[in-house]
């Protein structure tokens, strides 16, 4: 007889790196913003170690999440006891009384959540077939412009027969929904999981989630990166382009960027760059506009920091979108300075 091998321990801190890789950058931006500088130095490492995970330990670690998002629902419709009773009867008291303990707060979690950022295609896709009253109780969950589209994309005949389902949707039992979001979101998984391993994490990763942060944050990680790893930090270097940057760009790709900036952001971002930038940009304008620019940076006196840094990525960026769109070209440094590709 096989014996069955136990999937690898991970530590907390590597299954919230997985689960941050699994929600995006977007979504880890966000989350960053309601962090201590010290965590997001730690998670954002962990995230650039991540390599290739295996399947069935994402779905692992996802698995866990949904039963805590479980378990904050059951605590905020029938208090904490009742989340007890209810955990207890699902997972033996062991296993609930571990997840009671990892919710600390009773958090209103609305069903079918993980439907806020689904592929709307995907989702009608997966709904063509299940009954009118399980498609309508799921449009009546999610929000109306969503229903909206996976109503239009639904079978003719299927879609008054939804509509007038949702019309007279009375009352329906917490258990019938979780175990229908249950169901569903165990098609939607499986579904996307086509191959036994996934590329997440890593380095590339890592610089999609800077490229939403801001420049405090950004400056704090690769600083820290810097002294715990350095080689890691420069990697990651390489692939990002920030505002300093700017001296990589030739002089035709910074004239195309300063038509796309209105002065005073860029009054303002200046105001936070160091001489070598600034003397860049005043050298690919005329002489009479670099005056007025540099009158235009005096006469804003002292500003907050916060803001200048706003300005500088809102410029980078520009920079980025006209790179993509192929209308300058970023090249990578070869040591020295930092010339990076976004």
């Amino acid at each position: 007889m096989s014996r069955m091998v136990a999937p690898p321990i991970m530590t907390a801190r590597a299954k919230a790196a997985v689960l941050m890789v699994a929600l995006g950058p977007e979504a880890v931006s966000r989350i960053y913003k309601h962090m201590s500088d010290e965590d997001v130095e730690a998670l954002t490492l962990e995230i650039a170690r991540l390599g290739r995970i295996p399947s069935d330990m994402r779905r692992q670690v996802m698995s866990e999440f949904y039963e805590m998002c479980m378990a904050r629902e059951v605590i905020a419709e029938g208090g904490v006891d009742q989340a007890k009773l209810a955990l207890e009867a699902a997972f033996g008291k062991e296993r609930a009384s571990e997840i009671l303990s990892k919710v600390m707060q009773a958090l209103q979690i609305m069903p079918f959540d993980f439907l806020k950022k689904a592929d709307m295609a995907q989702l009608i896709t997966f709904l063509r077939d299940e009954h009118p009253q399980t498609i309508a109780l799921i449009l009546a969950h999610i929000t109306p412009n969503q229903a909206a589209v996976v109503l239009s994309g639904l079978p003719q005949e299927l879609r008054a027969e939804v509509a007038h389902r949702i019309a007279i949707m009375d009352r329906t039992p917490p258990e019938v929904i979780r175990e229908v979001e249950r169901i569903l979101e165990r098609k939607m998984a499986s579904g996307m999981t086509s191959q036994a391993y996934t590329d997440v994490g890593g380095v590339k990763s890592l610089v999609e989630v800077l490229n939403w942060v801001d420049r405090t944050t950004e400056r704090t990680i690769l600083e820290s990166l810097s002294e715990s790893s350095p080689d890691l930090a420069e990697e990651v270097k390489n692939l990002m382009f920030v505002f300093e940057d700017i001296n990589s760009l030739d002089d035709a790709s910074i004239q195309k960027v300063m038509r796309e900036v209105d002065s005073k952001e860029l009054a303002l971002a200046l105001k936070g760059a160091g001489e070598e930038v600034q003397n860049r940009i005043f050298k690919n304008m005329s002489e009479r506009a670099a005056g007025n620019l540099k009158e235009e940076m005096e006469f804003m006196g002292p500003v907050r920091l916060k803001n200048v840094e706003e300005s500088q990525q809102r410029i980078v960026g520009i920079i980025r979108r006209l790179e993509e769109a192929g209308e300058l070209v970023i090249s990578r440094g070869s040591g020295g300075g930092d010339e990076f590709v976004a």
